[in-house]
């Protein structure tokens, strides 16, 4: 959790309750709001003009998403769309920017945060450019078990459908499929009741 619920409601946050696929906001639209989500699953995604989706990450629980963007007044490169029913703390811009000054804990907590996306993006930036499907995903799932520290072989399962790995690199969601079933040949992964464990 990046900022305590407690202090978020005592600057005048609130609940707001999204239900699966709803829009949370849009890519274009202005940012207004500190999100941060209480319980739910919450995709940042964009779309091709062909209509193809690409996600930009998976949130979830804990977890605040699009604060970035109300550091420089731009309008959200991204549309944020809860994938499982949400309930998402709001805390209005001008709250949240009064929370950072006079809480510099919180502030150094939300740089961690900040510097914890920036180093994904990175990653995610290097994988989307290689051709090679099997690195692309492994690197996914390198930086989501490294992430929640695990360490030991199948230990982790992974959070992700096989269409959310495709979206998430830019593959089809056939490729995924192939791509999983030759790791699991390989023994990089196991596959339990369709769940991928890594």
């Amino acid at each position: 959790m990046i900022i305590s619920e407690d202090l978020l409601l005592a600057y005048g946050a609130n609940y707001e309750k999204y239900e699966a696929n709803q829009i949370i906001f849009h890519e274009g639209s202005i940012p207004k709001f500190y999100f941060q989500i209480a319980s739910g699953i919450v995709e940042l995604n964009n779309y091709h003009e062909d209509g193809k989706e690409f996600t930009q990450n998976i949130l979830s629980d804990g977890q605040s998403f699009g604060e970035s963007l109300l550091f420089n007044n731009r309008p959200y490169p991204m549309n944020a769309v809860a994938k499982t029913n949400c309930n998402i703390l709001k805390l209005p811009k001008n709250d949240f920017l009064s929370l950072l000054s006079q809480n510099p804990e919180v502030s150094l907590n939300m740089f961690r945060c900040l510097s914890d996306r920036l180093y994904y993006k990175y990653i995610m930036l290097f994988n989307n450019s290689s051709q090679d499907p099997l690195f692309k995903i492994k690197t996914i799932m390198n930086y989501l078990k490294n992430y929640n520290s695990y360490n030991e072989p199948y230990s982790f399962q992974v959070p992700l459908t096989r269409q959310q790995i495709a979206n998430l690199t830019g593959l089809r969601v056939e490729t995924v499929i192939r791509s999983v079933k030759k790791l699991e040949n390989e023994k990089v992964l196991k596959i339990e009741n369709g769940k991928i464990f890594y």
